[in-house]
């Protein structure tokens, strides 16, 4: 049909986990805290106020990089202090009873009974991964999950949704929807190019800065995702109907991707050399930024 070949159908639905599908109870932030007090930083002192806003501020970004940038010039002290962040997060996530964001169970039964596929990208090591996906009962509803480890670069680089991508079998970035509840997780989706980029209010950023990073549309939560996808083609919809993707944002192009035409996700990583963009640098993202 004509405009159909520019308005290509969802096919792909990439979310966080922490703050996105999962409730975020402060896990990673008493992680952190936890794995900083190993290098002499504790509570109630100006140096531990100042590392704890840094890691709210990076909420988002891999925990090397975030570890680097609170440890500048000693690197060792930065993968002590990581592999601490790691043995907490693990104890922690063995304590925790792990509660799914009110309504997440229905809008990812929906998009999966659409015949999209849907992708979870988180930081948190694989293993973590695997017990939220475990414990919530989703492991046959999801067709990709990936952790930053899997990625040369976490976010906000666009690595994670466009390896979702290629694991997928996704042709086009434009195929793809992203909601994600930190600065970095939707600079990264908007760098990939998805379509539908996005910000749910069920984690640690407000909506400004969600919107400063990139958002095309802003959620109380994912269980509202579905009205979104709804003025969308799915991709069963898409087969069966013919229908074409119609999505659009103030300030941004068609589908709320700036390009002019169909683009490989493999084409995408290519146009982000690793010698030029790191992880650890959100500035050169434009994006903001933990899981």
């Amino acid at each position: 049909m004509p405009g159909a070949a520019d308005n290509p159908a969802i096919t792909l639905v990439c979310f966080g986990l922490l703050g996105s599908l999962v409730v975020d109870d402060g896990l990673i932030e008493r992680s952190y805290a936890e794995a900083i007090a190993t290098q002499g930083v504790v509570t109630g002192t100006s140096a531990y106020a100042r590392r704890m806003a840094q890691v709210h501020q990076a909420r988002g970004q891999a925990a090397a990089d975030v570890f680097e940038s609170l440890f500048p010039d000693n690197p060792a002290r930065a993968q002590a202090a990581h592999l601490a962040f790691e043995r907490s997060v693990a104890d922690a996530v063995g304590r925790t009873v792990i509660r799914p964001i009110p309504g997440a169970q229905p809008v990812l039964e929906q998009i999966a009974a659409a015949g999209c596929r849907i992708g979870v990208l988180t930081n948190l090591p694989g293993r973590i991964l695997s017990t939220f996906l475990d414990a919530a009962g989703w492991r046959k509803l999801v067709d990709v999950a990936l952790s930053a480890e899997e990625v040369p670069r976490g976010f906000p680089a666009p690595d994670m949704v466009l390896s979702a991508m290629l694991r997928a079998g996704v042709g086009d970035v434009r195929e793809v929807a992203v909601a994600h509840s930190t600065g970095a997780g939707v600079a990264g989706g908007r760098r990939s190019g998805a379509a539908i980029v996005s910000g749910v209010l069920t984690g640690p950023h407000p909506a400004a800065r969600l919107r400063a990073a990139g958002a095309t549309n802003i959620l109380a939560s994912v269980a509202d995702l579905g009205d979104v996808l709804d003025g969308t083609a799915f991709a069963g919809e898409a087969q069966q109907a013919g229908k074409a993707l119609q999505v659009g944002e103030p300030g941004l192009g068609k589908n709320g991707f700036a390009g002019p035409g169909p683009v490989s996700p493999s084409a995408a990583l290519a146009f982000a050399p690793a010698g030029q963009l790191t992880s650890g640098s959100s500035a050169k993202y434009g994006g903001e930024g933990s899981y």
